[in-house]
């Protein structure tokens, strides 16, 4: 069927309730609107589905969740582990607890047990939950940091890592499988409890993640000693990171921490930001707002499910707030990890920490200098928590530390995502030891470059919205990668790997080998002087992302590379 065939068969089958034929008849007239909602499934990609709110095939619903989740439960099934159930957690976005419950009522349907979080939770909960819970899978749904009007739903597997190769293909094939929205399975909440198959989680499982995290402090009595002269400005912009990020700061001694009140609650709307992302430096308009008149040290905003972390920190040399980006933070925690754990005699001799290709390469030296092996990974975070899992079958690394380059990291393996709250706890440890020897976080960055190299990276987006947006796009890589440049901003292009066509290619001398790495629709250029850029289109968002980073010999050459390169790049993206 076309759009409109797919159109009128929602309209007039009685599968589909009122609501959603009632929002369909006020676009009858709108032929383009009906195209957008009905050319195509929503598609279910390797970490699942991520779309705007609505009714139709191209939009996320309580239909197209509960489609998701008959394929996920039919590939359960066919791995015969529906023994074990299913963990679900869910953000605050608008719809975020119907999608769970519907989905928790589709595994039940199935026969398998789904345990469903009274509340909203932040997304590394769920990957700690369904671990100690001993689940086959977990569901988070979320849309991370995405404007209002999406939704998403991410899938997980027993490892508490985002599904990768195989799995990912697999399930994708079971949910593109089903064809006729009549065969997916539902059933009622209290059917399901009857027969022992919905169960809320309880508390206790609050309880044993706070315990966990609380492990990974390294110098508690510094802590203990700085906590009261630490000023802290928070910001959960109405998320799910709230109620644990104040809980861990409480617990841990810190009691200078303020909350910006207009962000504080849980709302899906997310009525004081245009776009609930800490990347975004607007979105700390009133934390900052807050910051200057309560003299904080530092500024955090966590994004709404609380995996990612942003911050900013007050500058003692010029008064004003500083902001990090993601690669910087990341820096700071992994230099305190090693730092200190090389001092108190507890780094191992094969520890190893991870990061993905589009990442920052300051890590680089710093796991040099410590004799750490660095190990690097696709983009996404489901690539870093896949590593843990090899590090634990083939006992041949201990995880140290995650991170990537768009605000996310992870110490500790109690999670296998990145998890805003331990970002925060870890970060606020390393503000107290830099309190704790008379300096800011500011000043420890500054020591970083100084050490490491003026590494700076920058970013460039191109968005192209709806089907037309996407041939762009796949025609944009496919110019690219058809036409591989010889130089990048007056820099000389060294090496090319296609991770889609697994090639690596040494440019100077013409020899091709492999990227040793799972395929992926992604071109990097390594260039001269140590420089780089990495061209991909993104999983969740309409959009097609240009990674760029260099090396200078000071701030101010940094800033130059960075400023001439993201130019040339510009230039590509056009």
């Amino acid at each position: 069927m076309n759009a409109k065939e797919t159109y009128e068969f929602w309209l007039n089958d009685p599968y589909f309730d009122e609501e959603t034929k009632t929002e369909l008849r006020a676009i009858a007239d709108d032929a383009q609107e009906i195209e957008e909602r009905f050319y195509r499934d929503l598609e279910f990609g390797t970490g699942g589905l991520r779309g705007i709110i609505g009714a139709g095939t191209n939009r996320m619903n309580i239909y197209t969740v509960r489609k998701a989740t008959q394929g996920l439960a039919n590939f359960i099934v066919k791995e015969n582990a529906q023994e074990k159930g299913v963990a679900i957690a869910y953000d605050s976005r608008n719809m975020s607890p119907e999608f769970a419950k519907e989905a928790a009522l589709c595994l039940a349907a199935n026969g398998i047990k789904a345990y469903i979080f009274p509340s909203l939770r932040p997304t590394p909960m769920l990957s700690f939950a369904l671990r100690e819970l001993g689940c086959t899978a977990g569901i988070v749904v979320t849309a991370s940091h995405n404007p209002p009007e999406y939704n998403g739903y991410k899938v997980y597997w027993e490892d508490g890592a985002q599904i990768t190769w195989p799995k990912d293909k697999e399930i994708i094939g079971e949910v593109n499988a089903i064809t006729d929205y009549n065969t997916v399975k539902t059933t009622t909440e209290e059917a399901a409890a009857a027969k022992g198959l919905y169960e809320v989680i309880g508390a206790d499982m609050d309880d044993k993640y706070m315990e966990a995290l609380k492990k990974l402090v390294l110098h508690p009595e510094i802590i203990k000693e700085e906590a009261e002269n630490l000023k802290i400005v928070y910001t959960p912009l109405h998320g799910t990171g709230n109620l644990p990020v104040r809980r861990v700061l409480k617990e841990l001694g810190f009691t200078q921490v303020y909350v910006v009140k207009e962000q504080e609650l849980p709302n899906g709307d997310f009525p004081t930001v245009s776009y609930p992302n800490p990347e975004d430096k607007n979105a700390f308009a009133l934390a900052l707002k807050l910051a200057k008149e309560t003299d904080a040290d530092i500024v955090l905003a966590t994004d709404p499910d609380a995996d990612r972390l942003g911050v900013y920190a007050k500058d003692a040399k010029s008064g004003e707030y500083m902001s990090f980006t993601g690669n910087m933070s990341g820096m700071l925690i992994l230099e305190y990890i090693l730092n200190q754990k090389k001092a108190m005699g507890i780094l191992p001799d094969n520890g190893a920490v991870v990061t993905t290709i589009v990442s920052g390469k300051m890590s680089r030296e710093i796991t040099k200098a410590y004799h750490v092996d660095l190990i690097e990974t696709l983009t996404g975070f489901k690539y870093i928590g896949e590593q843990i899992k090899f590090f634990e079958q083939n006992k041949n690394h201990e995880y140290l530390f995650g991170y990537e380059e768009s605000y996310g990291c992870l110490a500790g393996t109690h999670a296998r995502d990145k998890d805003a709250v331990v970002a925060v706890m870890a970060l606020c440890e390393v503000a107290a030891w830099c309190k704790h020897q008379g300096i800011t976080l500011c000043d420890q960055m500054r020591n970083l470059f100084e050490t490491y190299g003026y590494y700076k990276e920058g970013l460039c987006t191109v968005t192209l919205k709806g089907q037309d947006g996407a041939k762009k796009i796949a025609a944009m890589m496919e110019k690219i990668r058809n036409d591989v440049p010889k130089a990048i901003g007056g820099l000389t292009v060294t090496q090319f790997r296609d991770y889609r066509e697994d090639v690596l290619v040494d440019c100077a001398s013409g020899t091709r080998t492999t990227t040793g790495l799972p395929t992926s629709n992604v071109l990097y250029f390594e260039l001269e002087d140590a420089a780089w850029c990495c061209i991909r289109p993104s999983g969740t968002e309409p959009k097609i992302k240009f990674y760029i980073g260099v090396r200078g010999a000071n701030e101010a050459d940094a800033c130059k590379k960075l400023e001439t390169l993201t130019k040339a790049v510009e230039v590509m993206a056009d």
